[in-house]
């Protein structure tokens, strides 16, 4: 499961609706790729659909899909929206990442 703060749902919400997307309807896909200086990073896009293999979820009213392989990475990993002078963007809180790197983007296991 992951979970998703009420800062990131609405910082969602206005990105899909520009990228012609609805909260409502649609799903934000997170996953995890090789990458990055701590060896993985995240991956956030949004979709219409879902995978058969997807894993599915719904967290405060966002549609959330995670492909299989990526699942066991973000279990317990909650979503949440930074808009601070040091940075804005997106935040994974993950449980699982023993290393992250500095501006928060990658990790490692």
């Amino acid at each position: 499961m992951i979970k998703v703060s009420e800062t990131a749902k609405q910082k969602l919400r206005a990105l899909m609706a520009e990228d012609g997307f609805k909260i409502d309807n649609d799903f934000v896909r997170v996953g995890v790729k090789s990458g990055g200086c701590s060896g993985l990073s995240y991956d956030l896009n949004f979709d219409k659909n879902h995978e058969e293999k997807d894993k599915v979820f719904e967290d405060n009213g966002v549609k959330i899909v995670v492909n299989k392989s990526s699942f066991l990475y973000l279990v317990g990993t909650t979503l949440e929206y930074s808009g601070g002078l040091n940075g804005k963007g997106f935040v994974f809180n993950n449980p699982n990442a023993q290393r992250t790197c500095g501006c928060g983007e990658s990790f490692s296991l």
